[in-house]
């Protein structure tokens, strides 16, 4: 081993404490980037395997009644490969364990079990005889939530009959991997059963001999969507059909994309900050380094060293940093990514999980953090290799430094000899100072990003299910029922108060862009279900014109005042010119409101609902469902206190674990900083304070030099993290919107106060650990060395 080997290897054993707080910083950085590549890799991937071995299909369509003699003319539109016609419908379910009632969404399985698309996997059991009538499979959640296994049964209301249903099987399928129902916001596994049932029994119960409602297709590779699905459209309008749709709209895949894309934007926005971090780190550290060193350089260039073997050294210090970062980071973040895949595997029901990070991913995340690593020391190890010997063998000269307006002012104000001292080493090294506050800063912004989620999602649930949503229950009809059947509804029992609305599938149409959304059309001034904008205010929409939510409105290019084309789906099927009224910020779903007496005036048809809001008395819960079990025109219920109730607990679990994981790397930044920067005041002025405690000065005077230098650095830096913070915040929340929802940006002063109290705690023990190393100096060894 060579003699610089030998340094190398000594220097790094030296400097270890400081060497190890960077390399924590910069393992943040690395296993982020896996963590977030890794998730997102392992869930597209295994997404992509799971609807190519089941035949997901990429475009879906439903109609009221198509005749199976439309399927040849289907089949033989350009672009498709292959076709599955479909029988769906939804039911109330009455469950033996549950008096709270349950929806089953209904599908009909082929005559032979032969699926050309969308194939469920057989979990447990097997397939009903295609001749059986009450002989169902259900979906492997619903069966676990419940305990149900192959021979259980539980009954279901048809059309106003009540049937017995035996299960003799569960399955997983590509459809349902995150199962929502309708007006859900989260899976409601107990609630909500998807339930395969022989065509023919389907076929009887819904008044589908002969015909189907729903279809799935198959494109040949290549081939784009729009044609075909304007094609299906046009077979289908004179049928019923509800506008054929992408993947893109398809509810569970459109929820998984989204978080897909939150897992990109995450892998995108917070490496670089940590890999920023470290390279200042590193940067500061072999700084101060190397300018202790300045006679060891010095002889190795007698010794006959090169400019580049001297800069090489350097480099490679600041290289087994980087290496210690990456293994680390490597190590902690094939874990996390493991480990987290596997949770969100089963959240999401894929019945299997293909972990695989690529090696290019490892060798990227390296070498990013190698080369921000090298990036900071470049500057220090360049200043060594120029350093000429003979001058390297002179102590530095001494820092220019004159009597100021500055120092007038601090003397004019009385200021301790100590608090001088602070300040004046401040303005002696400001590069130095801003780049520490610069550092403290981030670990600030690290903690505001990640607690701004709370006041985002405390908004998002106050405007979603106290100003908006009120109602305690939405009953949904199978057809538009008049308005005279809320006074049926009112009558429930629990039912405090009852407002009705339209629900409707439209096309809106602006120029080139069209959008199909759900139509929501209300009585004014509704008291329980309400269009609440983000700033609380209620809207109305008026008679004549439709109000918009902003994204809906900025994905047509319109403003209010603007005419768009609603091309409806459902009731008569007519197309309207309507003026855009207005806009409203929401954060779920892209909305449109109309006035229900405008919209029954313009379909030319008596007052009519499709669904009741219900506010109801919570002692007469069980009442209600028992009464709502038997009601034949139902096709669904959507309980907002209990969706209220499950969404509050999943975010407060989720919460709990981002913000333990974000102040982690917040403690871990301040440290890094706090810690180098301090251990390094020491470095440099260990003579000055040796010599301050010789001439009288307390233990506690010289620790307060030390320590307050460090500390208003970290009160300095508290607005720039701040601002740093908001940045942040705002590229998540844009990062994170998407059709399904938006994140607002909402920044509380806690939320600030909170970090800065995270950050300066931290930065507080860092200086404590550094003065104990002040307390323990051997003052008359410091006063031998040479300045």
């Amino acid at each position: 081993m060579q003699a610089l080997d030998k340094k190398l290897l000594r220097d790094f054993r030296r400097l270890w404490v400081q060497a190890l707080a960077i390399a924590l910083v910069l393992a943040c950085g690395v296993a982020i980037l896996l963590t977030a590549f890794g998730m997102y890799r392992a869930l597209d991937e295994t997404r992509r395997a799971y609807y190519e071995r089941n035949r997901f299909a990429d475009v879906f369509v439903q109609a009221r009644r198509v005749p199976d003699s439309l399927l040849p003319e289907l089949r033989a539109i350009p672009g498709i490969m292959s076709l599955e016609p479909g029988i769906v419908g939804d039911a109330i379910l009455d469950l033996p364990d549950r008096v709270v009632t349950a929806v089953g969404h209904i599908i009909a399985l082929p005559d032979d079990n032969a699926h050309l698309l969308n194939v469920p996997i057989l979990q447990t059991g097997q397939y009903p005889d295609a001749t059986a009538r009450f002989d169902v499979l259900v979906n492997e959640p619903f069966a676990r939530a419940h305990a149900y296994r192959p021979g259980d049964s539980f009954a279901i209301n048809l059309n106003g009959q009540k049937r017995q249903l035996r299960i003799v099987g569960t399955v997983q399928s590509p459809e349902f991997i995150y199962t929502i129902g309708p007006g859900a916001l989260l899976p409601d596994n107990a609630g909500y059963a998807i339930i395969w049932m022989p065509r023919r029994a389907a076929a009887a119960a819904f008044d589908m001999a002969g015909a189907f409602n729903s279809l799935s297709v198959k494109l040949t590779s290549g081939v784009q969507p729009q044609p075909v699905i304007d094609a299906i459209d046009t077979l289908l309008e004179p049928y019923g059909g509800l506008g054929a749709h992408d993947r893109s709209q398809h509810p569970s895949d459109a929820f998984l994309s989204a978080e897909i894309t939150q897992l990109r934007s995450m892998a995108s926005i917070l490496p670089p900050i940590f890999f920023g971090i470290s390279a200042f780190l590193v940067s500061m550290v072999m700084g101060r380094v190397i300018a202790l060193e300045r006679s060891e350089i010095g002889l190795l260039k007698a010794l006959g060293y090169s400019n580049v073997e001297v800069c090489l050294h350097y480099l490679m210090l600041a290289g087994l940093i980087a290496v210690v970062g990456i293994l680390i980071g490597w190590g902690t973040g094939a874990w996390l990514a493991r480990n987290l895949a596997r949770q969100f595997a089963e959240f999401y029901e894929f019945p299997f999980l293909i972990y695989n990070i690529s090696p290019w991913i490892y060798a990227m995340a390296g070498l990013a953090a190698l080369l921000a690593t090298v990036l900071g020391a470049t500057r220090a190890a360049l200043a060594a290799a120029r350093l000429a010997p003979a001058i390297a063998m002179q102590p530095p000269a001494p820092p220019n430094f004159k009597r100021s307006a500055i120092d007038v002012a601090m003397a004019s104000a009385r200021l301790s000899q100590p608090t001088i001292m602070i300040l004046r080493s401040f303005l002696r090294w400001p590069l130095r100072s801003l780049m520490t506050a610069l550092g403290l800063a981030m670990a600030v912004a690290a903690v505001v990003a990640s607690t701004f989620f709370n006041d985002a999602l405390d908004s998002i649930v106050d405007n979603a299910f106290y100003a908006s949503n009120r109602q305690d229950v939405m009953l949904l009809f199978a057809q538009d029922m008049p308005l005279a059947t809320l006074e049926d509804v009112r009558r429930l029992p629990g039912a405090l108060q009852v407002e009705g609305q339209q629900l409707h599938s439209a096309v809106l149409h602006h120029g080139s862009h069209q959008k199909n959304v759900a139509i929501e059309a209300r009585l004014p001034n509704p008291d329980l279900s309400r269009v609440v904008d983000a700033k609380g205010r209620i809207v109305n929409a008026p008679p004549g014109g439709i109000v918009l939510s902003e994204r809906l409105a900025d994905q047509l290019r319109v403003t209010a005042g603007d005419v768009i084309e609603a091309e409806f789906l459902t009731g008569r099927r007519e197309t309207f010119a309507l003026t855009v009224t207005g806009t409203v910020n929401q954060y779920f779903g892209l909305g449109a409101y109309m006035d229900l007496e405008y919209l029954n005036a313009l379909f030319r048809q008596a007052p009519r609902i499709s669904v009741a809001n219900v506010a109801l008395d919570e002692t007469r819960t069980d009442a209600l469902h028992r009464a709502l079990k038997d009601i034949p025109k139902l096709a669904g219920l959507v309980m907002l206190s209990d969706t209220r109730r499950s969404f509050n607990e999943t975010i407060e679990e989720n919460i709990v674990i981002m913000n333990t994981i974000y102040i982690t790397i917040a403690v871990l930044i301040t440290v890094g900083v706090a810690y180098n920067g301090a251990r390094i005041q020491l470095s440099e002025r260990a003579r000055e304070l040796a010599s301050l405690r010789i001439l009288g000065f307390t233990r506690g005077e010289v620790s307060y030099i030390l320590m307050g230098e460090t500390l208003l650095l970290a009160l300095l830096a508290q607005p720039l993290g701040w601002l740093f913070g908001a940045w942040i915040s705002k590229a998540m929340a844009d990062g994170f919107t998407s059709d399904l929802y938006s994140i607002p940006l909402v920044l509380k002063p806690a939320t600030y106060s909170n970090a800065s109290l995270v950050v300066l705690a931290a930065t507080v023990a860092s200086v404590l650990i550094v003065r104990r190393r002040l307390d323990r100096l051997d003052l008359v060894a410091v006063m031998k060395t040479r300045e």
